[in-house]
């Protein structure tokens, strides 16, 4: 399971499915500004800037819970600390989903490298700032609750129903999930019950 999954499922069940179980995958302004935000991190590369050491785009992985991918830039600090940081698009600001990605980023590595890590931060390229995320219990916990229901709904191979809420209007998947029709014809579905004149009864 690619790691990118899980900032997908928190932000939308059924975008993360039309991704990596249906395959599905359009570009829009967002997904690009995403790309260019990207761009200084996406060729590995290795470096030292300040006394830290620098790794761009390295592949990461855990056996334990399934997962791989590549953390956008990790630091190996002179004092051991391991930090990854993930880049985004967009002003400095918390967002949980990128929380959990990053939060699952870090899983990996302790597992690869058999060490702690505490923290790490998402570099949001607009504002160029980073901003700070402690790996708290809390979030593991979240982020393993939001693995398994991944591997769960990969099993099934079943699309859940659309948000259809505020998120669809910047999602690049609008199109391919029409959340609108969708809806609609599920609660069409729903009111499809027969009444029987007379009797007082709903036929389902």
């Amino acid at each position: 399971m690619l790691v990118s999954a899980i900032e997908h499922y928190s932000y939308c069940p059924r975008q993360c499915a039309l991704i990596h179980v249906e395959k599905v995958f359009d570009e829009n302004i967002f997904t690009l500004r995403g790309s260019m935000a990207h761009e200084r991190v996406d060729v590995p590369a290795g470096m030292e800037e300040h006394g830290v050491r620098v790794e761009k785009s390295l592949p990461i992985w855990s056996d334990r819970y399934g997962l791989y991918g590549r953390a956008d830039v990790v630091e190996f600090r002179p004092d051991g600390t391991v930090y990854p940081v993930e880049y985004k698009f967009g002003p400095k600001r918390a967002k949980k989903h990128d929380a959990l990605q990053l939060c699952g980023q870090a899983l990996c590595l302790e597992e690869m490298l058999i060490c702690p890590v505490t923290r790490g931060a998402v570099y949001h390229s607009s504002s160029r700032a980073r901003r700070e995320v402690e790996f708290t219990d809390d979030l593991r916990q979240q982020t393993l609750e939001i693995v398994e229901a991944i591997r769960v709904m990969q099993k099934s191979r079943r699309l859940p129903p659309p948000a259809n809420d505020a998120r669809c209007r910047n999602c690049s998947l609008l199109d391919a999930c029409l959340p609108s029709g969708v809806a609609a014809a599920s609660a069409a579905d729903a009111g499809s019950t027969l009444f029987r004149p007379g009797r007082g009864e709903v036929s389902e």
